[in-house]
């Protein structure tokens, strides 16, 4: 994979293409609803979409919702995007729309990997957290339809009150189901979303230990979303390790250390994406936002093109300038490799630039400072 310039190109697009859905998720950013919207991006519209995410270098891009499969042209709209070029997965809910036969249609039109969310080890947790009965026994059914069907399989689960303390449990439920990645989305309040929900800064602090420890592991790749400051930890964490082998490693070396990421061990380059930066939201409707949870609108697809809202919209380009971002976030010498959840920094405080309200690290200058 060559180096990509998040000031020119997004890594990864997210494509809303519906916000129906028959599940009832406490912390649902959407606050997804039964029926389709009448100005959803129609097909031709969609495949205009595609083709301007494809003059972008072709970056990847999930299908999200809501729902997907809540529309019946899903499977056009994959093929349309794999055939000009595109990675594409999905994450679909898990209800009675998950057949067997719906994912073998993914297969076949070539989708690379199946995402489904798991937010408990025990169908009590998951399905109160789904806010659907059922929700947990139709996921693991689906699971094993996509095990059958030899399609990848991704985990996504939210960190939150309801399952801080089961990550254990969580972890050795995952590890039994043969995944491929799990994806460890800490909340952001946000549609159903609540602060109350949110586990603490220093319960975040423990989860990404347990987090590092954990993914030198297990065979299965760990990803974070909306937990910038992992990235601080597994830097950290390294450093100090090869500081007791003798091998001198700054915070520097990380952020320039190119695609190869050796030191973070994310399996992405060391700077990693960030609403804004190297990440794009495209909602059910067209409209163009720096994330899902980051609900500031700064263009439509319908009038603008997707490349020019992403590359010269003054709110992506203030995202992508750490050295704009305020209190401890400003002058914390992680902030080029991390720059803190900015979906959460405006959900707490209503300013995208403001510090991570969920980051207990102290930067080197306030300590110095403080001293």
């Amino acid at each position: 994979m060559h180096s990509i310039d998040f000031h020119k190109n997004p890594f990864i697009v997210i494509w809303e293409l519906t916000r129906a859905c028959e599940l009832h998720c406490l912390h649902c950013r959407a606050e997804a609803q039964y029926h389709r919207h009448p100005l959803e991006l129609d097909f031709e519209e969609g495949k205009q979409l595609i083709d301007s995410i494809c003059e972008m270098d072709h970056p990847m891009l999930v299908f999200t919702g809501g729902d997907p499969l809540m529309r019946p042209d899903v499977y056009d709209i994959a093929s349309y995007a794999i055939q000009k070029g595109l990675r594409v997965s999905m994450t679909p809910s898990a209800t009675p729309n998950v057949t067997k036969e719906a994912i073998q249609k993914a297969k076949d039109v070539g989708l690379s990997r199946w995402a489904f969310s798991l937010d408990g080890p025990t169908a009590a947790i998951h399905d109160h957290f789904r806010g659907t009965s059922g929700s947990f026994d139709l996921t693991m059914d689906a699971i094993t339809y996509l095990h059958e069907l030899e399609l990848p399989l991704q985990i996504n689960t939210v960190v939150s009150r309801y399952n801080y303390d089961v990550l254990e449990e969580m972890a050795k439920l995952v590890e039994s189901l043969n995944c491929v990645m799990w994806s460890v989305f800490f909340l952001v309040p946000t549609g159903r979303g609540k602060v109350s929900d949110m586990i603490s800064s220093s319960e975040h602090e423990k989860v990404f230990q347990w987090l590092d420890r954990l993914s030198q592991q297990v065979p299965f790749d760990i990803k974070t979303t909306a937990a910038q400051h992992y990235r601080r930890v597994v830097i950290t964490n390294k450093m100090r390790k090869n500081k007791e082998k003798n091998q001198q490693i700054e915070y520097q070396d990380a952020l320039n250390s190119g695609e190869t990421d050796v030191f973070d061990g994310l399996g992405r380059a060391p700077k990693g994406v960030n609403d804004g930066n190297g990440f794009v939201f495209v909602s059910h409707v067209g409209d163009v936002y720096p994330s899902g949870l980051l609900p500031i609108k700064a263009g439509n697809v319908r009038t603008e093109s997707l490349a020019d809202i992403y590359r010269y919209s003054p709110i992506f380009k203030e995202l992508r300038n750490p050295d704009l971002f305020k209190g401890k976030c400003g002058v914390c010498e992680f902030r080029h490799v991390c720059g803190g959840s900015r979906s959460r920094a405006y959900a707490l405080t209503g300013d995208y630039l403001e510090s991570e309200p969920a980051c207990a690290y102290i930067p080197k200058s306030m300590r110095k400072k403080a001293r």
